[in-house]
């Protein structure tokens, strides 16, 4: 699956954001060495090379204007080189990564029940609402995301005071069953309460519109391709990349059946290098 899940994102945000394409193994490594939480420093460096080549890249669009995100963010008269350069790289960064886990990972989620797949397979119409439950179950919890609290708050008999820092968990919150009926349970036909996958009011994801259109077109693109794909190894064994700030997988093997009398997948479009 890394075929699939790295490469797409990848060519996305770089469309839309208008970086060289031919860049991809480069900042691919600060990404993920930006990610690698457990090490200060070598997330330091990573964030510091990505910077770096932001600056570069602003540089470039000043001299070389497009049409996308970082050239038009250069009109900004407002805006410093520093500012274009941290915000670009912060959405090149947040524009892929979040999405290659989800790809992963809710691959995993329908793959780990085969009937999912096949429900799909037969009811794509499903796709949209799948989509919305591979964000909330694939969620399990256990990454706190810091905030500190502007007044004081009772949340539920608990104290809170001001100034007082506070992990909140999407994915606890998205087992809550007091909201998620058997919120262990991935349900392809669940309604009712929205999951907090993209976060909540200001800190609300950017680019939630962006992430659900990729994992839509990639499902509805990937299921009739290989409707007999399957894992490869137990779900439990899998490698989680536990180091990493998204918590993906290092790797999805997976495996499929040549149907009979019919050809193999053409091979999908290579992208433009640059």
């Amino acid at each position: 699956m890394t075929g699939l899940a790295q490469p797409l994102p990848i060519l996305v945000i770089c469309d839309l954001l208008g970086v060289p394409y031919a860049d991809r193994h480069r900042f691919r490594v600060w990404v993920d060495d930006a990610a690698f939480s457990p090490d200060d420093d070598v997330s330091l460096k990573g964030l510091e090379s990505l910077l770096g080549y932001g600056m570069e890249l602003v540089s470039s669009k000043r001299a070389h204007p497009d049409d996308d995100v970082i050239s038009r963010l250069c009109d900004e008269p407002d805006l410093a080189d520093f500012e274009i350069a941290t915000l670009a790289m912060q959405l090149l960064f947040a524009g892929h990564e979040t999405t290659v886990t989800q790809i992963w990972v809710g691959s995993l989620v329908l793959l780990s029940n085969p009937a999912q797949w096949q429900a799909l397979l037969h009811n794509p119409d499903l796709i949209p609402k799948a989509v919305e439950e591979i964000l909330r179950a694939g969620m399990t919890g256990g990454v706190g995301v810091p905030r500190y609290a502007r007044g004081d708050i009772d949340a539920d008999g608990v104290m809170i005071r001001q100034g007082d820092l506070v992990l909140l968990d999407p994915g606890a919150a998205n087992h809550d069953p007091e909201f998620f009926a058997d919120p262990d349970r991935v349900d392809l036909s669940r309604t009712g309460a929205a999951h907090v996958g993209f976060g909540y009011g200001l800190h609300y994801c950017l680019g939630a519109a962006l992430a659900r259109l990729e994992l839509k077109t990639v499902y509805s693109q990937l299921i009739p391709r290989f409707p007999t794909l399957q894992l490869c190894t137990d779900p439990s064994t899998m490698n989680a990349g536990f180091h990493s700030l998204s918590h993906g997988l290092v790797e999805l093997p997976v495996t499929w059946q040549a149907r009979a009398g019919v050809a193999a997948p053409p091979a999908l479009p290579q992208p433009p290098l640059t």
